[in-house]
């Protein structure tokens, strides 16, 4: 089978694999029907991803066709020929944060296409309890859940109350699917990028009400918008350290930072501002079944339209030849998806 293996940072390469075996016991076998490009997927290929090794078959926000069923006690609904997509976030169950409910930050967690390999390939096999099935989504619409159950779960982390202030900087594809939450939260999305690009595309979005140039006065911008001056949320998806720790000088009073994004590295604060503020900080990882089941009642009912986010659908050949232009916001790629 065509499979897609990124070799080293800044070489993928298309090569042949065999068939996996017929599904095990709790597993399902899947055909690859649709592959989203992550912005892991671009840390990865640039050398900068945490927790990763080369050479990894990247993949996990993907639709999913049923091609069999092994052997199960588990409760399902499956049965082949079915759509569907996956949480591809394959927990332990026994440590303490599984059983604190906290399945997302499993002490052992291996997430698809970044710990293990992933579905950049034209059949997997994955576990019957990570498949989440629909009969109303289409494979676009799948190949979407992954990505904005990542936003659903931050918004759900800042516990957020109708009619707050909520400012997203960086606004690709994970801090749009944060606004679009937000919205649903019944938030005021304000939008911060420094590229006009995404600001561009952002500003189409019915869930930003307001857009913040990054490279202009931030402040000054942030205190026109808002009737305090302030929002008391503040969601960094950028994963890029200057823009992280500038992000606590944001937020209002009594306010909340949640860090989307990740890097490698420390983010260091200013403490006396940081108490004076009583700010809190929140970290988000992942996503749960929670949050999967929200993102798609979200889809299935309308609520959010994904049509105009997926500007990129190559062949894996072109995947391959075009991945490392991706990587610049002013090429406008908003979401990238392939098929074998």
């Amino acid at each position: 089978m065509k499979t897609v293996l990124l070799r080293e940072p800044g070489h993928f390469e298309l090569i042949d694999t065999p068939l996996p075996p017929p599904p095990a016991t709790d597993e399902v076998q899947l055909k690859v029907r649709r592959v989203g490009i992550c912005g892991t997927d671009l840390h990865a290929f640039a050398g900068n991803q945490p927790f990763f090794s080369y050479p990894r078959i990247l993949g996990h926000e993907l639709a999913l066709e049923v091609a069999a069923i092994g052997p199960t006690s588990l409760q399902h609904d499956l049965a082949v020929g079915d759509l569907c997509c996956v949480r591809p976030y394959l927990n332990c169950g026994v440590c303490d944060a599984c059983r604190r409910g906290f399945t997302n930050a499993c002490v052992k967690l291996q997430t698809l296409g970044v710990h293990c390999d992933g579905g950049m390939r034209e059949v997997i096999n994955l576990p019957i309890d990570k498949i989440h099935k629909s009969t109303v989504l289409s494979i676009d619409e799948l190949a979407l859940v992954e990505m904005f159950s990542i936003g659903a779960h931050a918004v759900r982390r800042a516990n957020i109350s109708a009619g707050e202030y909520v400012v997203v900087v960086g606004v690709g594809p994970i801090g749009l699917g944060v606004a679009q939450f937000a919205h649903l939260a019944g938030a005021h999305v304000i939008a911060l990028d420094v590229s006009e690009q995404r600001l561009a595309f952002a500003k189409g979005q019915g869930a930003i009400e307001h857009l913040i140039d990054g490279k202009g006065d931030v402040l000054e911008q942030l205190k026109a918008a808002i009737p305090d001056g302030l929002p008391t949320v503040v969601f960094d998806a950028t994963g890029n350290p200057t823009s992280m720790m500038k992000s606590f000088s944001y937020v209002a009073h009594g306010g909340r930072l949640v860090f989307v994004g990740l890097f490698q590295g420390d983010v260091t604060f200013h403490d006396p501002e940081f108490h004076r503020r009583e700010l809190t900080i929140l970290a988000s990882r992942n996503a749960t079944a929670q949050d999967f089941k929200v993102v798609m009642d979200a889809l299935e009912s309308k609520k959010i339209d994904v049509k105009p986010w997926i500007t990129d659908s190559p062949s894996p050949e072109a995947m391959i030849r075009d991945f490392s232009t991706w990587l610049n916001p002013a090429n406008g790629v908003v979401k990238a998806m392939f098929s074998f």
